[in-house]
């Protein structure tokens, strides 16, 4: 029988002048239910990828999955898919490789990849990867500004035929395999060195033996590949002066342009945006584009459209617009937790990028700090840019500067630790990672020995619990990698600085922090992003603003986080200048028993005029943890700033969300010795200020002493089985001391 044939994405400009055939019954039917999940996880990643289905046809494959006839059902979704299909693929009873071309336009784009989908009819069943070469594919890569970048070095002959990159994507949500259903699609990636007509062998197998006889397992393919054109981009802050922009290029059928696929650093393959510095360029085909442009969460989007006719536009000129600059008030923003290697950035695990690339992402988001912390999977390889100074490419009022995350290492288990300021990464009488010690309090003394501001990321995890209430007494499993120990190392003075918040579900990370608050404890909260493994979108989604007298310095600003002169944000909401009876965020402060705290801030957030409900439709465990729009009153612009005064919302008061700047005001008595603070939840939180009465310590809640030294016992059933043996002990009599304060706290908590 021959083939079916159908069309993958080369474009998606095919869809317009195709015209749909009614697939030829040449396999047997496919069951409707795994193939529509099958179809669900290609459309995911052609998003993901910048190349989704045309809006039509992602409404036809909605309509098809609910077609009861389930038979009618799978032809209409191969209907659709076969519009985007390069190549047509028949596995036999016997394994063997079959190969036909289908409709799809055989499209691309010089310097740029083009997506499209095979389709397989398995009728062995086989599982084994699908494999594409090419003797026209090699490492020709393209650089930032579109320029040829040959990975390696090319003879002549090879330069002239090795003009692409080809390949299966394999990656999530994507598998690696072939699932052995009758039917299913892959994704096919073309990168095009050049422009005009250039010829393809694409051969295909599953297997080394799998290929048919008479080179019917191959297809020469005629591809033309459309010219890009350089664009010169002038972009401006709004005070004039040259900038640096995040932008997100897409075509009329809602391509991005440069395709996330196959990107090099500085542009990331796992982000739709790239950043751009004034006088860079952007390689773009002839077609009708839509810019959005911002510079970060302090500024507002725009977009520009623009219609490139050969040389035309030679220029683009982009002003990015504040709606507010905090640094202009003395609080400068700062993300503790980005990464250089890992997770996203696993094209090459174990070194990843270099600080020029990291310093794009911190200028194209307008980060004052940056700290880029090395870690487990590129320890060796990124700690060589590690000083104990800031990075030489850091500039007057933007930062960066590399320090550690104990994450990756033989603690991990207990809590990963942040530790910022270090003068030496190494800890004493280590070489290797597997040296350091199996939990988590002597590393934070040996940090706070060097002068180090030190803390615990991503605190959420592990402390995930059913209730939505603040502070809730439901015991957390204390089973992950967040402020886990924590409960134990805050007993011992000094320290843990701070917790993290905003990249873990925001009732997690504030409930410790809440019960600890409430013993006494001053332990501050900083925000931070855990870019790109939380979060890989950008830097900055996590945010800590600290009050930075004088010049910005990085020693400064991270004195300011220990101090607790600062609060955490996304972004879109600020609470500036928090004071009560006239003393700043972070201090404490006598008073009187019935004495009422006159409360003082400046609240600044902006949304959108119209609700995002794809945001307020999620739960609190689900992502973005924070933001802005979960705080939406109705369908108003109003957010909710809440007086919390020992983690009970004891007042709140609506602001316009308009970015405008408001002061807000509360007036409460305070009965006993208490810590105050305010918060737009989950959107942004002060650190506390402490209100002592008659002399006595903040003992706030006899429930919240109860429940941490429950804590304690719960994190010692979930951490004590990976603490080496020789530290068993140490750890050990620090749990019992750590049970010894609470209960002591307790005794002294009404």
């Amino acid at each position: 029988m021959e083939p079916l044939r159908i069309g993958i994405l080369t474009g998606l400009a095919i869809a317009s002048s195709l015209i749909a055939q009614e697939p030829l019954d040449t396999h047997a039917p496919a069951p409707l239910q795994p193939v529509a999940q099958q179809v669900r996880r290609l459309e995911t990643a052609l998003t993901y990828l910048g190349q989704p289905l045309l809006d039509a046809d992602q409404k036809e494959i909605n309509s098809a999955i609910a077609d009861p006839d389930e038979i009618a059902a799978v032809k209409r979704l191969e209907r659709v898919l076969d519009k985007y299909t390069l190549a047509t693929i028949e596995i036999n009873p016997e394994s063997r490789v079959k190969v036909e071309q289908g409709p799809a336009k055989p499209e691309l784009v010089e310097g740029g990849t083009r997506l499209f989908l095979v389709k397989v009819l398995n009728q062995a069943r086989v599982t084994a990867p699908l494999k594409v070469t090419s003797p026209n594919s090699g490492n020709v890569y393209i650089t930032s500004n579109g320029a040829p970048a040959p990975a390696l070095k090319l003879t002549p002959k090879d330069a002239q035929e090795k003009w692409a990159n080809v390949s299966i994507y394999d990656k999530p949500p994507m598998g690696r395999r072939l699932s052995g259903l009758g039917l299913e699609y892959q994704i096919l990636e073309i990168q095009s060195r050049d422009s005009g007509q250039r010829s393809a062998l694409l051969q295909f197998d599953v297997g080394q033996t799998s290929r048919d006889v008479g080179f019917r397992s191959e297809i020469l393919v005629l591809f033309n590949a459309q010219p890009a054109h350089a664009i010169t981009l002038r972009i401006h802050d709004s005070n004039g002066q040259p900038s640096v922009a995040s932008l997100v290029v897409k075509d009329r059928y809602n391509r991005i342009y440069p395709n996330p696929s196959k990107r090099l650093a500085p542009d990331f393959p796992f982000q739709s945006q790239v950043y751009r510095f004034d006088g860079e360029t952007l390689r773009l085909p002839e077609g009708y584009y839509t810019i959005a442009y911002t510079g970060g969460p302090e500024y507002l989007l725009h977009t520009k459209e623009i219609a490139v006719k050969g040389s035309e536009p030679a220029e683009i000129a982009l002003t990015l617009d504040r709606w507010i600059d905090p640094s202009k008030l003395g609080w400068y923003s700062g993300d503790q937790h980005v990464h250089a290697a890992g997770c996203s950035h696993y094209q090459n695990p174990t070194e990843g990028v270099l600080p020029k690339d990291m310093m794009r992402q911190l200028l194209g988001e307008s980060l004052n700090i940056g700290a880029v912390l090395t870690w487990g999977p590129c320890y060796y390889y990124q700690k060589q840019f590690f000083s104990g100074q800031d990075n030489p490419l850091s500039q007057p009022d933007r930062l960066m500067h590399y320090d550690l995350e104990v994450s990756g290492f033989p603690s991990s288990h207990a809590g990963h630790l942040i530790l910022l300021g270090l003068n030496d990464q190494d800890y004493p009488g280590t070489k290797k990672i597997e040296d350091w010690p199996s939990w988590d309090l002597p590393i934070l003394q040996w940090g706070k020995k060097q002068g180090a501001v030190v803390g615990f990321a991503h605190s959420g995890w592990g402390l995930e619990v059913q209730s939505t209430d603040l502070p809730n007494y439901e015991l957390p499993p204390f089973d992950g990698i967040g402020a886990n120990e924590y409960i134990v190392d805050v007993t011992y003075p000094n320290t843990v600085d701070f917790i993290s918040a905003v990249d873990t579900p925001s009732v997690s990370e504030l409930n410790i922090w809440y019960h600890t608050l409430n013993v006494g404890f001053r332990t501050r909260i900083s925000g931070e992003t855990d870019f790109p493994c939380i979060y890989d979108e950008r830097v900055g989604i996590g945010r800590n603003y600290a009050k930075v007298d004088g010049k910005l310095t990085y020693a400064a600003w991270i004195e300011s986080l220990r101090a607790g002169r600062s609060y955490v944000s996304d972004g879109k909401s600020h609470l500036m200048d928090f004071k009560v009876n006239g003393s700043a965020v972070g201090s404490e402060i006598k008073i009187g028993r019935g004495e009422n705290a006159h409360i003082e801030v400046n609240v600044a957030a902006r949304l959108d005029p119209l609700p995002d409900e794809s945001i307020r439709k999620l739960s609190l465990l689900q992502k973005p943890y924070w933001d802005i729009e979960r705080t939406r009153v109705g369908a108003t612009r109003d957010v909710p700033v809440e007086l919390v005064i020992n983690g009970i919302a004891r007042e709140r008061k609506l602001v316009y969300a308009d970015g405008q700047m408001r002061p807000v005001t509360f007036d409460a008595p305070i009965e006993k010795s208490s810590w105050i603070a305010v918060r737009i939840l989950p959107s942004s939180h002060t650190n506390p200020i402490f209100a002592i009465v008659d002399g006595k310590p903040i003992r706030a809640s006899r429930q919240s002493a109860e429940w941490c030294l429950a804590a304690v016992s719960q994190c010692w059933s979930q951490k004590s089985i990976a603490i080496s043996a020789s530290e068993k002990d140490s750890a050990r009599k620090a749990y019992d001391h750590a049970r010894e304060v609470y209960q002591q706290l307790i005794s002294e908590s009404q």
